[in-house]
């Protein structure tokens, strides 16, 4: 302890006690900013027709379960505290009226546990109903979470005072509030389903990319800043009497060390996951050196007062490297639609942090705390699977978990809020950048020819070309053909797929704006309704010449369909000449 001389006359209960709120009362509007982070973030990682959708859930998350916490949550804490630990269950709920004192800590608390139901929305994008999100995060905030609480930090179940008293180490959240959250999203996503167009018929995976790489790096810069009042914070007493002397409370012995072992494993899950990116795919990618940051900081949030320097390093750089490997097989091995990776950034990161602290600790190894890490990673697990399953399983089962087919494909904004977010710069209903979703329906063998589209040629195709017509002509009667399709954005990878089979994937794509036979939609900004008659479409412009364009048209019809009004059309027209570039070849060789 560092002692303070104080002019006598001075309450020195009073101004540590008025030190110490102001402190709590800064980190913890600290950590309210996370959620700036969360909603940039997950904005980011979502399509462009989904944003709005994702920016009102972090922002209902904050402001219905909140008060779900305040009216119940806590009290629920402290009974789960009183019925499995040694507390009593009287005072339980007296926070509510307990005066300014209880109120700071108990906003403290609320951060705390908006940050556990915030994570969620990232796994369920894109299709959960607002409806059901919103129960969910009452329900996570009222009881799931609190009752994890009053297994922990309330002093109850995992406490050496509770009825298993194993004892755990979990000094800001590691497990409590991320591992939580992580497992509750993947839960959540597979209860759900994954979204359209996510898998095949086979179980192979498609691409569907975010709108924003600039969003979700920013959002991840903010998070890690607000995580030092995450991490930091939690060493909650700046002073403390002692004696009849003001001293230095935790800060004498936790702040150094919180702060040294939260930037070593930010940093280091940040190289851990771009080492692993590199060797899987020789290239670095950018989503995952900003997801291996937080990973990291997961990792270490747990144990980062209590830990080496070098612990500190590892668990980062672990926790960094596992998550590309945990997302491919959650993705590929499980088929859960994890949207914004939360259960590798939060969830295998948060139960990796927690049980390598026997193994980091200070205080060296101990089967104890190992036999402690263990059940804090159990019983936090298997409540949060259970209760998660039943929420939203009830959900599914009367018809109020997901959106319905037509509002996913249109977008979560229009369908849930009637806005767009990018109104003069829409990308579609694609949502932004438009992939066919790595499909390997066109993987290479060896001694096959490479097509431009980087597949190969089917045997289809090629027999097409190579097959003399009945009467003996040239396709498309020698002239030069140009077939141009106006479709959905989302069926352009379908579309490419198409052309690709019959032998003609060289095409110009571009985003345009029609309308035709689909249904004019209406939107609002504040309050004030307007029409959208122009709809998102892309243009798909394929010259052909080898190529019957009867071929390429029926191909574009069959993939391009959907049934519904809005499909599109096909247009075919002839071309007078052709040349090329950089021959300077004229005509049918040019094309």
């Amino acid at each position: 302890m560092v002692d303070v001389l104080l002019q006598s006359g001075v309450d020195l209960e009073a101004l540590a006690s008025g030190v110490n709120n102001v402190w709590v009362l800064t980190v913890t509007f600290l950590i309210f900013f996370m959620h700036a982070g969360f909603a940039m973030l997950e904005a980011g990682q979502v399509r462009a027709k989904n944003v709005a959708n994702q920016l009102t859930k972090n922002m209902l998350t904050w402001s219905i379960g909140v008060i779900a916490f305040f009216l119940l949550g806590q009290g629920i804490a402290n009974l789960t505290a009183g019925l499995t630990g040694s507390g009593g269950l009287s005072s339980a709920f007296g926070y509510i009226g307990g005066g300014s004192d209880a109120w700071i800590g108990w906003l403290f608390g609320a951060v705390f546990a908006m940050t556990a139901a915030t994570i969620v929305s990232g796994a369920v994008a894109g299709r959960c109903k607002l409806r059901a999100y919103v129960t969910y995060t009452i329900a996570l905030a009222a009881v799931i979470y609190p009752v994890v609480v009053g297994f922990t930090w309330g002093g109850g179940l995992l406490a050496d005072s509770g009825l298993l008293g194993t004892g755990y180490q979990d000094f800001a959240g590691g497990m409590i509030v991320h591992g939580l959250g992580g497992i509750a999203g993947l839960t959540a996503a597979w209860v759900l389903g994954p979204r359209m167009g996510r898998f095949n018929d086979d179980g192979s995976v498609n691409v569907i990319p975010g709108h924003s790489m600039t969003f979700a790096v920013l959002g991840t810069l903010i998070l890690c800043f607000g995580w030092y009042g995450f991490n930091v914070g939690t060493a909650a007493s700046v002073f403390a009497v002692e004696n009849g002397t003001l001293a230095l409370g935790a800060f004498a012995s936790d702040v150094g060390r919180v702060a040294l072992t939260t930037t070593l494993g930010m940093a280091a899950g940040a190289i851990g996951a771009a080492a692993v990116s590199l060797a899987r795919t020789e290239k670095v990618d950018t989503l995952y050196v900003a997801n291996g940051m937080l990973a990291g900081l997961v990792a270490i949030t747990a144990t980062t007062n209590a830990i080496t320097w070098w612990g500190g390093l590892l668990a980062g750089l672990l926790a960094g490297a596992q998550l590309p490997i945990v997302f491919a097989f959650v993705e590929k091995r499980l088929g859960i639609d994890d949207v914004c990776a939360v259960f590798p950034v939060h969830g295998s990161a948060g139960v990796l942090g927690a049980l390598l602290f026997p193994f980091i600790a200070v205080e060296g190894f101990s089967v104890g705390a190992l036999v402690g890490q263990v059940a804090l990673v159990v019983v936090i697990g298997g409540w949060t699977v259970a209760a998660t399953t039943l929420v939203f399983g009830v959900l599914k089962a009367i018809g109020q978990a997901r959106v319905s087919a037509d509002h996913e494909r249109d977008g979560l904004d229009s369908a849930e809020h009637g806005v767009d977010t990018y109104p003069e710069f829409g990308f579609g209903d694609s949502g932004g950048p438009v992939a066919d979703g790595g499909t390997t329906a066109y993987s290479i063998d060896d001694g096959e020819e490479v097509r431009t589209d980087g597949g190969r040629e089917s045997a289809d195709s090629r027999a097409r070309q190579d097959s003399p017509r009945p009467d003996g002509g040239a396709p498309n009667d020698g002239e030069i053909k140009m077939v141009t399709a106006v479709v959905r954005p989302d069926k352009l990878g379908a579309v490419k797929s198409a052309l690709a089979e019959v032998g003609a994937p060289s095409l110009t794509v571009t985003n345009v704006s029609g309308r035709g036979s689909q249904p004019v939609k209406k939107g609002q900004w504040r309050g004030e309704e307007y029409t959208v008659d122009l709809h998102q479409k892309v243009k798909v412009e394929c010259v052909v010449a080898d190529i019957a364009a009867d071929d390429v048209v029926a191909a574009i019809v069959e993939r391009a369909a959907t049934g519904q009004p809005g499909d599109g059309k096909v247009f075919v027209t002839p071309v007078e000449d052709a040349a090329q570039i950089r021959t300077g070849t004229r005509g049918r060789e040019a094309v």
